[in-house]
């Protein structure tokens, strides 16, 4: 922030800085300027033009140049203002010598047309741009601390870059009760700090000490730089060792093996190095007896058996050890150890397996005896008494039979699927103290019974047969498991016999006794047999045998192998359905309808109808899922005659299968034709068609007068024998030219299985009815009435009205 604050202020006040003399010399006359470093770039220092009394308006003429004696060109001078301005800003510590006074940039301006050349001298004025540094950040110092107070240590002083004032001034050091600082100057007028000791160190209290210490320059504004003194006090031989206590008693069972720890002494120095390493040893007041009973290790403070230790013979041994430091003037500390000797429990009890049986069944009854053991110990008292037991979680117990004997009793169910081996550890554990214990390992095997039924991993089994399937193809492996062993796991595999349709299942499926793998006998077709419900076992070869069963449900799945099959309109294979229709049948009108049917399952048998080909597809409409043929206008006298239409029917399966059927339509004129032959049975024909204008103007008012005529003389005709009540005329009668002539889209089929499936269509609001045919047992009128007549119109009497007769 001074660097910039001063900056700003040799902008606003460059007048200020800016010295201008003329020296005249003989030679030549030098104008010198001062200026403060680290102006920024485009300041200006001075206007030449005018300082030198040129003409300002020739400047421009006259190629005013400034050339300038350095590597870099820190100014130059505008050609048109004369005015000189930094080009490149001045770092006046890389320009010159850092601990040069002054610092001069020597420059030449030059001007043609005449040429003449003026000297040009700019001093760079130093301002507090650089901090104190010390050559080292961190300064290590080693201090004994038996070092007397007062002495001093020299410090590396720290550098400034800037001179005079903004030079180093002073030091400062960190709070400290230990050292203080004396600030020293040098023949140049460098300032240097030396460290001196004002308090006796303590290596023991701290070994070392972080301080901080300070340089600060006179600048404005101040500037400092800092490093770390880390002091290491240095140890000196000042303390004794000394043990945790002055005295010690430790007990030490007899028959200790030799070499046995009995006590680790640990000495503490509080110097280091060789200072605080300790060396052990016996003092002179300890007996030789007990030197040759224990052995101190000189190093590590352990006391071990050298030698037997008998209770009997000796009970206390006394001891003083000392412990001496390494150092130059070396120190010592003791202590007094006290051995006593305790009697020990120095025998183990015994235990002896006298009689056992194995192998044995898994299924021995509980409470027979396995095995006998005895259990002993050499020693008298508590030490003498012996306790046995077994692990808790085994299907066994001891029962004391007699003195020091035990038997062995099963006490819970055996499993040899669960547990097929047992190893029983007897554990004897006499009463001493500390307790001494012994055990005895017996291995008991258990013979297999056949006591497990197979088990298969399902109850029930779900297997998909694919429809028209290969004879002998593997459908599922049944695999059942029995935990038995040897012949009570061989499992050998049956079909349970019955009837599917008076066929044995033995005919349709067999299994592999020895593996459960399931085969078909024969090809299963989805349309005849659909699904098959049996049972399978699973026996072992025990004695007795055991045995269980499982459900195995086989589903055919279909495959899309049947065409569909056209019923309506009926035809003779491969012939063309030709029917009539009037010409003024009216928009929306039903024409016709196509029924197919597929025998497989529902995904596979939906139908959908498409035309195939149509003569005006503009006149006739399809529905893609119910099959009906209607207009979708009324026709036109430019209509063709005659309208063929291809209908394929094609079903849902993968890949789907179809049927085409061709219908030929003719349209008529809106006339009554005269059936002789049907003088039996009366027919009724629409006698609501309209008149087209084409009509009209073709036949005239003579023709229209003789056509009711004619439409009179055959309604009173027809009504005569009409021994009930008749249907309603409906403007959709289709002529049919298929063996016969029958109105309201009645169809005539040979055979009853399509009659079957007319009787199955009543969409669109249509009931099917079926008629017997007199004198022809064989031969079915079927009828689809509108939604509109009741039920009542399909009595007896109105079924006489659609009897055709052959």
């Amino acid at each position: 922030m001074g660097v910039h604050r001063i900056i700003q202020l040799s902008r606003r006040y460059v007048s200020v800085f800016l010295l201008f003399s003329a020296v005249l010399n003989t030679a030549s006359a030098v104008t010198h300027y001062s200026i403060p470093e680290e102006m920024e770039e485009g300041s200006v220092v001075a206007n030449l033009a005018t300082d030198l009394g040129l003409d300002m308006k020739t400047l421009s003429d006259r190629k005013m140049r400034l050339d300038t004696i350095a590597n870099k060109k820190y100014v130059d001078v505008n050609k048109d203002t004369g005015e000189m301005y930094i080009a490149e800003k001045i770092d006046r510590e890389l320009l010159c010598n850092i601990k040069t006074a002054t610092c001069f940039l020597k420059m030449e301006v030059v001007l043609e047309n005449p040429l003449r050349i003026f000297n040009i001298e700019l001093e760079i004025m130093d301002i507090n741009d650089n901090a104190p540094q010390f050559r080292r950040d961190t300064i290590h110092l080693d201090i004994s601390e038996s070092t007397p107070l007062g002495e001093r240590f020299s410090l590396s002083n720290a550098v400034d870059p800037d001179i005079g004032a903004n030079s180093v001034k002073t030091y400062h050091l960190s709070e400290s009760h230990h050292f203080g600082i004396e600030i020293q100057t040098g023949r140049d007028g460098s300032k240097f700090a030396d460290l001196i000791l004002k308090k006796a160190l303590d290596r023991e209290k701290q070994a070392f000490q972080n301080l901080i210490l300070t340089a600060v320059d006179s600048g404005v504004p101040t500037r400092s730089g800092t490093a770390s003194i880390i002091v290491h006090v240095l140890d000196t031989n000042d303390n004794a060792p000394y043990f945790e206590k002055e005295s010690f008693r430790i007990n030490v069972p007899e028959n200790s093996p030799i070499g046995n720890l009995v006590v680790k002494l640990n000495a503490t120095d509080l110097d280091e190095g060789s200072n605080a390493e300790v060396i052990y040893s016996y003092s002179l007041y300890t007996s030789e007896k007990t030197q040759g009973t224990f052995k101190l290790n000189p190093d590590s403070g352990e006391i071990t058996v050298k030698e037997m230790i008998n209770y009997e013979d000796f009970r206390i041994y006394d001891m003083e050890v000392i412990a001496t430091d390494k150092g130059t003037n070396s120190l010592s500390g003791q202590c007094k150890i006290t051995i006593l000797v305790t009697d020990m429990n120095d025998n183990h009890p015994e235990i002896s397996i006298k009689s056992y049986q194995s192998p044995i069944k898994e299924d021995t009854a509980v409470d027979t005896v396995i095995a006998v053991v005895s259990v002993g110990d050499k020693d008298s008292g508590e030490n003498g008494i012996v306790d046995i037991h077994i692990a808790d979680e085994l299907p066994f117990a001891l029962r004391e039979s007699s003195d020091n004997y035990y038997e062995l009793v099963v006490s819970e169910p055996l499993d040899r699927e669960k547990v097929p081996e047992y190893d029983i550890t007897f554990t004897v554990t006499d009463r001493g103290s500390p307790p001494l214990s012994n055990n005895e390992t017996m291995t008991l095997e258990l013979l297999d019974v056949n006591d497990n039924v197979p088990q298969f991993p399902q109850s029930f089994y779900t297997i998909p047969v694919m429809e028209n399937n290969a004879p002998g193809a593997l459908l599922s492996s049944l695999t059942a498991f029995d935990p038995d062993l040897h012949e009570n796991q061989y499992l050998v595999y049956f079909i349970i016999e019955k009837e599917i349709v008076n066929t044995s299942i033995s005919m349709l499926f067999s299994i592999n006794p020895e593996n459960g793998n399931l085969y078909a006998l024969k090809t299963f077709d989805y349309e005849i047999e659909k699904e098959f419900l049996f049972h399978i076992e699973a026996r072992d070869s025990g004695v007795p045998p055991l045995s269980s069963n499982v459900t195995v449900h086989i589903i055919i799945v279909d495959q899309n192998d049947n065409t569909p099959v056209i019923v309506s309109p009926w035809r003779v294979h491969g012939s063309v359905v030709e029917d009539k229709i009037p010409r003024s049948t009216d928009k929306g009108s039903l024409v016709s309808k196509v029924i197919a049917i597929d025998t497989d399952s529902v995904q596979n048998s939906r139908i959908t109808y498409q035309f195939l080909q149509v003569t005006d597809a503009t006149l006739f409409s399809l529905d893609q899922y119910n099959g009906d043929i209607r207009t979708m206008r009324m026709f036109s006298y430019r209509d063709p005659r005659h309208q063929r239409l291809v209908v394929i029917a094609k079903d849902n399966g993968e890949p789907a299968l179809s049927a085409t059927v061709t219908i030929k339509l003719s349209t008529v004129e809106p006339a009554v034709k005269a059936y002789s032959d049907m003088t039996e049975v009366p027919l009724e024909y629409d006698i609501f068609s309209d008149l087209n204008l084409y009509l009209v103007i073709g036949l005239g008012s003579v023709s229209f007068l003789l056509l009711i005529t004619v439409l009179v003389t055959c309604v009173l005709k027809c009504q005569k024998p009409m021994p009930s009540k008749a249907a309603p005329p409906s403007r959709n009668s289709v002529i049919s030219e298929r063996n016969s002539t029958i109105a309201d889209s009645t169809l005539v089929s040979n055979d009853a299985y399509w009659y079957s499936m007319f009787l199955a269509e009543t969409r669109k609001g249509k009931l099917v009815v079926r008629q017997p045919v007199p004198k022809a047992g064989s031969r079915y009128i079927v009828s689809s009435l509108p939604r509109s007549t009741g039920l009542t119109e399909t009595s007896d009497s109105a079924a006489s009205t659609l009897q055709y007769p052959k």
